[in-house]
Order: C-alpha cells, then structure tokens, then sequence
C-alpha cells in the first residue's frame, strides 16, 4: 500500500512539475524588448485609432511583466503595465494603463495565448468586464487585443489590437 501512495505522489509531483515547467517555457519565449503597431478604441461605439506602441517584457518561471508606451496621433502618450503571476493553471495580475484606474486581470492559458477577463476599477462600456489576450505568434511576434460588449449593440469589439515583433 506504501509503493501505490508514493507512486501516486510521485505521478502528481512530475504532473505538477511538468506544468510549471510548461509555463516556464512558455513566459521565457516572451522575453525581451518588442515594438509594433495597432489600433485603439477608447470606448466601443468610438472609431479607432492609430497607435505604435514599445514594450519590455520580462519573465520569470512563474511571472510576465509587460511595461510599455503606446502613441497616438503625435500628440496623446500612454504608459501601459501588466503584471502576470502564474501557479501553473491561473494566471493573475493587475493592468495599469485605463483612465479608470488599476484593473484586475484573471485567466489562463490555452496554447500560445493568455486569456484573461479584465475587472476595470470603474464601469467602461456598460460595465466593469473586458477580455486581454496575450497571445504568443511565432517565434518573435506577440499580440495584445482587448474587446468589450458595446452596451447598444451587445456585440463583442475589439477595442485594441496591438501586433508587436521582438526588436
């Protein structure tokens, strides 16, 4: 009965190493400095508008830190933060960077993205609920897309897409 308890711990040790060792991985390919281009739409029913955005990402086994700039039109600067902490199944964190104040950020990965629902500190767009996919594309690409439901029209809008290549 011994050997079936310490093979059963061991099975769910290598299980739970293994993961980690997923997400390692997985952050460190996000590692490094990254610059792009995108879109941004301050609220849903707004047209978009132009942005080339800067970030710094940096990793640990179990943490991304996004810190980055993003301009509009010459004249309006954004500083954007995303701090991610990962157990290995949850990740989350706290983005800095909405008017609104510091926003809450929970999820999880699937594939090569991070999946995570935005709890704004304030009502944007009807509510105070959003979605970030932090999505890994190929081996130096990296994608940021933000949507929301239009309060009128109650469809899904991508209020930010921002495609970023490690420079």
């Amino acid at each position: 009965m011994k050997s079936v308890a310490a093979s059963l711990l061991a099975v769910c040790l290598f299980g739970v190493t293994s993961a980690h060792a997923d997400e390692a991985n997985f952050l460190h390919s996000l590692q490094g400095k990254f610059a792009g281009k995108g879109t941004v739409r301050l609220r849903t029913n707004l047209p978009v508008m132009n942005v080339s955005c800067t970030f710094t990402s940096n990793t640990t086994a179990n943490s991304l830190s996004l810190d980055g700039t993003c301009r509009a039109m010459l004249i309006m600067t954004r500083q954007i933060r995303a701090d991610l902490k990962t157990d290995g199944t949850t990740y989350t964190g706290v983005y800095i960077g909405s008017r609104t104040g510091p926003a809450g950020l929970k999820g999880s990965r699937a594939g090569n993205a991070i999946n995570l629902d935005i709890h704004w500190a304030k009502i944007v767009n009807g509510d105070r609920d959003a979605e970030l996919t932090v999505e890994k594309i190929g081996a130096d690409d990296m994608r940021l897309t933000v949507t929301d439901m239009d309060p009128q029209t109650h469809k899904i809008v991508v209020t930010s897409r921002i495609d970023l290549k490690r420079t």
